[in-house]
C-alpha cells in the first residue's frame, strides 16, 4: 500500500512539473532557442533567419575630437543625412554630416540679448525647414531655434483648463508636423502627447492610452473599504515612451505597458490607425524568457514606405515592420561585442543604415543593410510605390536566401493580386497561411471566371432550362394521350 501511494504521489509531482514547464509555451519556447537572427513563423515558433544588418562601425565623442558623450539620450537624422545628437550630460546638440564629419555643436542661444544654455535636454526633432527643437528638460521649456540657431520662440509654462494647478511642465520628447504643430510627450502626463499650435499654445492632448484593469483587482476594489481601497493602486493610462512622425504627419509612439497594441499609428485626432495584419501584433518579441518579461520598446523611428523600428531596451534589439504590420527583421542585443548595447536610448534610419545610441557607453553604433536586408527593404518599397513586378521578383529572391520567411509569400501574393493573376495569387496566400487575403484572392477570381465563361454558363442554364421544360411539356402530354386511350 505504501508503495502505491509512493508512486501515486512521484505521478502526480511528474503531472506538476509537466504544467509547469508547458503552461506558459512563449516562456519554454523562448529559453530553448536565442539566435542571433531570427522570426516568428505563424504558429508562433522563433525560425533562423539571416542577418539583415550587421555592425560596421562605432562612433563617441573622442573620435570626433570634442570630448566624451556623457548620457546622451536621443538622436535626430535629416533628409540630407545630417545627424543632430542629443548629449544630454554636457548640455550640447553635436551635428555630424553624412559622413559622420563634426560640423558643428551647440550649447546656448541668445534670448532677449542674453546667452541661455539647456539644462538636462531630453528631447530632440529637427524639421524639413532644417529648424530645431529641442525638450530642455531641466529648464521646463522646449526651445524652437531656426536653420541659423537663433530663437524663434520658447514653450513653456503651458495654461488651459485641461491642467490643474499643480501641473508641472517637463518635455521630454518632442515632434513637429507639416503644419507646425508641436507634440510633446511630457513627464507625468497620461492623457496622451500634448499638442501646441503654431504660436506656442496648448491646445489640447491626443492619443491618450486606454485604463489597463486587472478584473480580479477591479472586483475586489468593488467591495473593499474605505481604507483598503486607499491603498490600492489608481488604475491611470499608460505613459508614452516615445514618439517619431512620418511625412504624412502621423504620428508614431510607443508605450511602457505589456497589452498587444504598445505601437501605436495617430492620426489628426489622436486615433490609432496603425495596421496589425501580421501573424502576431506588432510588440516586439512573442517569445521571451519568464525572468526576463516581454520587450520594453522605448524608442521608435519611422522610414519610407510606411517601415517603422522600434528599439527594445530590455534586450537590445531592433524589431522592423512593415505597414501591414509583418515582422521584416530583428538585430542587435545586449552585450560587449560590436552590434551589441548596454543601455540603448534612440534609434535613427539613415538611409539604409541604423544608428543605435548607448547612453551609459556614450557611443553610437552604425548598422548597414545585407544583401538580405536590402533585398527585404527594396521589396516593401516596391509593393508600396506600386511596382508589383519589381516586388514580386525582389520577394522571391528574398524567399530564396530565407525560406522560413513566411510573410514574404503575402507580399508575392498581394503583388500578383495587383496583377489580376487572383489563381496564382490564392496559391502564395495559401503558403503564408494568409487566411484573409486568400479569402479575398478567392473571391477576385471566382468572379473572373464567371465574367470569362458567363456565355458559356448562360447557354447551359438556358439550354438545361429548355431540356426540363420540354420533357415537362413531354409528360403532361404523355399522361393526358394515357388518359384519352383509357
Amino acid at each position: 500500500m505504501l508503495n502505491v501511494m509512493k508512486k501515486c504521489a512521484l505521478s502526480l509531482l511528474s503531472v506538476l512539473l509537466l504544467c509547469l514547464t508547458v503552461g506558459d509555451m512563449r516562456t519554454a519556447k523562448a529559453e530553448s532557442y536565442t539566435p542571433d537572427a531570427y522570426n516568428y513563423s505563424f504558429w508562433g515558433d522563433a525560425v533562423p533567419s539571416p542577418e539583415a544588418y550587421s555592425a560596421i562601425d562605432l562612433l563617441d565623442g573622442e573620435r570626433l575630437g570634442i570630448g566624451a558623450f556623457s548620457e546622451p539620450s536621443d538622436m535626430q537624422v535629416t533628409e540630407d543625412l545630417e545627424i543632430y545628437i542629443l548629449d544630454s550630460g554636457n548640455n550640447r546638440v553635436v551635428i555630424l554630416d553624412d559622413q559622420f564629419e563634426l560640423v558643428q555643436e551647440i550649447t546656448s542661444f541668445t534670448i532677449e540679448g542674453e546667452s541661455s544654455t539647456f539644462a538636462n535636454p531630453q528631447g530632440i526633432f529637427v524639421n524639413d525647414e532644417q529648424h530645431l527643437f529641442i525638450a530642455d528638460s531641466g529648464n521646463r521649456r522646449v526651445v524652437h531655434l531656426n536653420q541659423d540657431f537663433e530663437l524663434v520662440k520658447i514653450i513653456d509654462n503651458p495654461q488651459s483648463e485641461l491642467l490643474n494647478d499643480q501641473f508641472t511642465f517637463t518635455p521630454m520628447k518632442v515632434v513637429v508636423d507639416f503644419a507646425d504643430r508641436v507634440f510633446v510627450m511630457a513627464d507625468g502626463v497620461f492623457d496622451g502627447f500634448m499638442e501646441f499650435s503654431v504660436d506656442g499654445q496648448f491646445t489640447t492632448f491626443i492619443g491618450a492610452n486606454r485604463v489597463r484593469v486587472d478584473p480580479i483587482e477591479y472586483l475586489w476594489k468593488r467591495f473593499a473599504t474605505r481604507e483598503q481601497r486607499s491603498q490600492m493602486v489608481m488604475y491611470v493610462p499608460t505613459e508614452f515612451t516615445s514618439l517619431d512622425i512620418d511625412e504624412r504627419g502621423f504620428v508614431y509612439a510607443t508605450t511602457a505597458d505589456n497589452s498587444l497594441d504598445v505601437i501605436k499609428k495617430l492620426n489628426a485626432r489622436g486615433d490609432d490607425i496603425l495596421r496589425r495584419e501580421g501573424y502576431f501584433s506588432p510588440y516586439g518579441d512573442v517569445l521571451f524568457a519568464r525572468n526576463s518579461g516581454p520587450s520594453r520598446l522605448i524608442d521608435i523611428s519611422v522610414a519610407d514606405s510606411e517601415i517603422y523600428s522600434v528599439l527594445d531596451a530590455r534586450k537590445g534589439r531592433v524589431f522592423t515592420y512593415n505597414g501591414d504590420g509583418h515582422l521584416m527583421y530583428v538585430f542587435g542585443g545586449l552585450g560587449n561585442k560590436i552590434g551589441e548595447f548596454r543601455t540603448p536610448v534612440a534609434i535613427e534610419r539613415s538611409g539604409d543604415q541604423f544608428l543605435v545610441l548607448d547612453r551609459e557607453l556614450g557611443e553610437i553604433t552604425i548598422f548597414t543593410a545585407t544583401e538580405y536586408g536590402q533585398t527585404l527593404n527594396e521589396a516593401v518599397r516596391s509593393y508600396e510605390s506600386g511596382d508589383e513586378e519589381k516586388a514580386q521578383l525582389l520577394y522571391s529572391e528574398a524567399v530564396q536566401m530565407n525560406m522560413n520567411l513566411e510573410f514574404a509569400y503575402t507580399g508575392i501574393g498581394k503583388a500578383l493580386l495587383r496583377q489580376d493573376e487572383y489563381e496564382a495569387a490564392m496559391n502564395q496566400f495559401e503558403r503564408s497561411l494568409d487566411q484573409s487575403n486568400y479569402s479575398k484572392a478567392y473571391l477576385l477570381f471566382r468572379n473572373q471566371e464567371l465574367r470569362e465563361h458567363f456565355s458559356l454558363i448562360m447557354t447551359g442554364i438556358i439550354v438545361v432550362g429548355l431540356t426540363i421544360t420540354a420533357f415537362v411539356i413531354y409528360r403532361k402530354k404523355t399522361r393526358k394521350n394515357r388518359g384519352a386511350s383509357v
